[in-house]
């Protein structure tokens, strides 16, 4: 009789906000930074432009990760480090899968 081991792998599925300082920040290169993170478990989704007020627009975007590989917290301080473009990053919504 063989006993088999399966592991569970369990992920969650995030809404990112990610603010830019103003309304100069040229959000195209923002988005493109923010997709330039790569990490084994995680995978970038759809993204779209949300007005948050005097002409300034968060991107607004959705990633699936494994959550034991993927930390949302070390994530949001990588993103922050384009802080060219970046002012704050927050978790808008957060779902396991």
């Amino acid at each position: 009789m063989s006993l088999e081991l399966t592991s569970i792998i369990f992920k969650s599925i995030v809404t990112m906000d990610v603010k830019p300082w103003d309304d100069e920040t040229d959000m195209e290169a923002l988005e493109k930074a923010v997709r330039s993170i790569e990490k084994d478990g995680l995978v970038w989704g759809g993204s779209k432009l949300v007005p948050i007020g005097y002409g300034i627009k968060k991107l607004q975007i959705t990633i699936v990760v494994e959550d034991e590989k993927v930390s949302t917290d070390e994530l949001q301080e990588q993103i922050a480090e384009f802080d060219d473009y970046v002012q704050s990053t927050d978790i808008a919504a957060m779902q396991k899968l």
